[in-house]
């Protein structure tokens, strides 16, 4: 049942929702696709992150306007403007996505735990699901305002662990203003790209969000106390928003600055140990524990999240443990098959992006229906840059299977 936030708190503590799914935006996923991009191309896709995360922040802000006007989440209204064969199929790329989001966060997760304390990659796994479990035990049992602190403390963690190496050698100025200037250098910078957009605008969190501000704040009436909620919702979204694209803009700097044309960075553990020896031992363990503090957040999400989904399109919820096991076992099975665990976070990216438009294209239309939204309707630029972003990452997944298929 929705929680309802008196309105009359401070604005301060009707922050939240956002904060939990700005953990999306910083899971293994990006590390992996961010390091990558920095180590191999220097600081050629600065502008990438940049607009990405302008883009996520309207996104997010969208969602959580559905929720909190509606008093439904994005998969409830979905279902309810879907006729049934349809929905089915919808759940299904949206479970795909699901999957692909809980193979990047745990399969990061147990990289940090085997960096941190040399564990098998499968046991670290293992260990990485069991205490998401945990979390999500703790929103089960106690509520979403505990669940938003203890995730947002991991927030904290994280941002501390990846901006540390910023302050020990700091990337020239320059360097990073000639990266904004949007460019790309062969068919690679370009999958990265889209790796770096499915891990900065993640579907899952998309879905997420309207849920996360109608359980926190309600369906409140149309009227002033609608209205301060929605202004605070932008603060929530751009404050969110603002710590996590510093967050992946820092990955991305200590890689073009610090990596660049050295050997086996191209995996987290080559640029665990190459920040080790350009930054020294405590920057790299600082970056470990960011980075176990991303898989162990990210993945509690990544699975509230796909229970969200499912109980929204299909009407259906599932035992925390079965719902749980669903995501994790793909996961496991790459761990123990021994494939390339950078790569298939890279990999898993790609795929996230191409679910992007499945949550996008709805929530556009969506919010911009008056007769759904009523005063709180889109405004036409907001539809008109709603639809821009839709409408270029599609085609940024289009151009990728193109280059792909051709090379």
């Amino acid at each position: 049942m929705a929680q309802v936030t008196p309105v009359r708190r401070a604005g301060w503590y009707l922050l939240g929702p956002a904060f939990v799914a700005a953990i999306a935006y910083v899971d293994p996923g990006n590390v992996a696709a961010n390091i990558s991009a920095g180590a191999q191309y220097g600081f050629l896709l600065v502008w990438v992150i940049v607009v990405a995360n302008v883009m996520a922040g309207l996104v997010q802000y969208l969602s959580a306007k559905l929720g909190l006007v509606t008093g439904c989440t994005l998969p409830e209204t979905i279902r309810d403007n879907t006729r049934t064969p349809a929905r089915i199929g919808y759940w299904i790329q949206a479970e795909l996505v699901a999957i692909a989001t809980d193979l990047a966060e745990v399969v990061g997760g147990a990289i940090a735990l085997h960096l941190l304390f040399g564990l098998p990659l499968l046991l670290g796994g293992v260990i990485t699901g069991a205490v998401s479990l945990v979390l999500l035990a703790v929103q089960d049992r106690h509520g979403q305002n505990v669940f938003e602190r203890v995730i947002t403390g991991l927030l904290l963690v994280i941002a501390i662990g990846f901006l540390s190496s910023l302050f020990v050698n700091a990337p020239s100025a320059a360097d990073v203003a000639a990266g904004l200037v949007p460019r790309f250098d062969g068919p690679e910078s370009v999958l990265l790209a889209t790796a770096m957009l499915g891990a900065t605008l993640m579907p899952h969190a998309v879905y997420l969000h309207s849920g996360l501000a109608r359980d926190r704040h309600g369906h409140p009436a149309p009227g002033p106390a609608r209205s301060r909620l929605l202004r605070v919702t932008r603060w929530d979204v751009g404050i969110a928003m603002l710590v996590a694209g510093a967050v992946n803009m820092s990955m991305l700097l200590v890689a073009a600055t610090n990596l660049q044309g050295r050997d086996d960075t191209d995996s987290i553990e080559g640029a665990h140990a190459a920040v080790r020896d350009t930054l020294g031992p405590t920057v790299a363990l600082l970056f470990a524990i960011g980075l176990l503090a991303s898989g162990l957040a990210s993945t509690s999400v990544g699975a509230y999240a796909g229970a969200m989904i499912m109980q929204g399109l299909l009407r259906k919820s599932f035992p925390l443990l079965v719902r749980r096991l669903i995501t994790l076992i793909p996961a496991l099975v790459v761990l123990a098959a021994g494939v390339d665990p950078s790569r298939a976070l890279v990999i898993s990216q790609v795929v996230l992006s191409f679910g992007i438009p499945f949550a996008l294209i709805p929530l556009v239309r969506l919010t911009s229906n008056p007769a759904l939204m009523g005063a709180d309707t889109n405004a036409r630029l907001t539809t008109a840059l709603g639809w821009i972003v839709a409408v270029v990452i599609t085609l940024l997944n289009v151009v990728l299977i193109y280059l792909t298929l051709a090379h």
